[in-house]
C-alpha cells in the first residue's frame, strides 16, 4: 500500500536529555527538520518537540516502543552513570527503560542486528486488540500476525503490536509520545482512499514548502494520534 514506518513524535521538557538517550546511550544519530532536533535510526526517525509532556506513554494507547541492539551487555553501565532507571529482564535480553519525561522504551537483544540500534515495535493498549489489528491492517497495509502471544502487524520498518489494555487509557496527543508518524507514497492519493472509507482527518493534506514535505494527521479509533507523511524519508 506505499506505507512505511516513518517517526516518532516526543514532546520533552528536556531535549538534551532525549538526545543523551538516544545518541550518547543508543547510538542513534542526530538530525534536525527545520528548527526541531530529533535522531535517526533505520526503520524511524525521533523527532524532539520541546514542551512538557501531559503524562507519560504508560497509561495512554501507546504504552511503550521498542528498539533491537545486538546486544544489551553495555546499557547497563552506560544507564546507571546516567541516572536512568531501567528494568533487566530475566531472560537477559531486555531492558525497560523508564526514560525522560515519562518515555517507556524496550530495548531488545538481537544478535544479527548489525547496526547500534534499530527501530522495532510500537506497543498499543486497547480495549480490542483484534478490531485494532484489523483497522491498521485495512488502512494501512499492516500484515496480521503475532508477536509472542499479542496480536501484531507489520509495516515496513515496525512491528505493531496490540495488546490487550488492564482499564482505561487515554489518547497519546500531548503526552511523552504525542504521535505516530507513516511514511506513504503519493500522500494525497492515499489520504482521498482513506476519506472515502470514512477516515475523518484532524489536519487534511498539506505540503511544508519550506521543509519539502506532505503531511496530514488523524487519530485511530483507540485515541493514537497518526502523522502521515511524505519526504520524510529522506532524513
Amino acid at each position: 500500500m506505499g506505507v512505511a514506518m516513518g517517526h516518532l513524535h516526543l514532546n520533552t521538557s528536556d531535549v538534551a536529555a532525549q538526545k543523551k538517550l538516544w545518541t550518547g546511550i543508543l547510538g542513534a544519530k542526530p538530525i534536525k527538520l527545520g528548527n526541531m532536533e530529533g535522531v535517526g535510526m533505520p526503520g524511524a526517525v525521533v523527532l524532539f518537540k520541546a514542551a512538557a509532556p501531559s503524562g507519560p506513554t504508560d497509561g495512554s494507547t501507546v504504552g511503550h516502543v521498542g528498539v533491537m541492539v545486538p546486544s544489551i551487555e553495555p546499557f547497563p553501565a552506560k544507564l546507571d552513570a546516567a541516572g536512568i532507571k531501567y528494568t533487566k529482564n530475566p531472560n537477559g535480553k531486555q531492558l525497560m527503560i523508564e526514560g525522560p519525561d515519562g518515555l517507556r522504551l524496550e530495548v531488545s537483544a538481537d544478535p544479527t542486528c548489525t547496526d547500534p540500534v534499530r527501530f522495532h515495535h510500537i506497543h498499543f493498549y486497547t480495549a480490542d486488540p483484534v478490531a485494532i489489528q484489523a483497522w491498521y491492517a485495512e488502512k494501512f497495509g499492516a500484515k496480521p500476525g503475532k508477536r509472542a502471544s499479542w496480536e501484531a502487524g507489520d509495516v515496513p520498518g515496525a512491528n505493531l503490536t496490540f495488546a490487550k489494555a488492564p482499564g482505561a487509557v487515554a489518547p497519546t496527543v500531548n503526552r511523552a509520545l504525542d504521535h505516530i508518524g507513516f511514511e506513504v507514497r503519493d500522500l494525497e492519493a492515499f489520504c482521498k482512499k482513506l476519506e472515502a472509507s470514512g477516515v475523518k482527518f484532524d489536519s487534511p493534506y498539506r505540503k511544508v514548502a519550506n521543509l519539502d514535505l506532505a503531511i496530514a494527521f488523524l487519530t485511530d479509533p483507540w485515541g493514537t494520534r497518526i502523522e502521515l507523511t511524505e519526504g520524510l524519508g529522506k532524513l
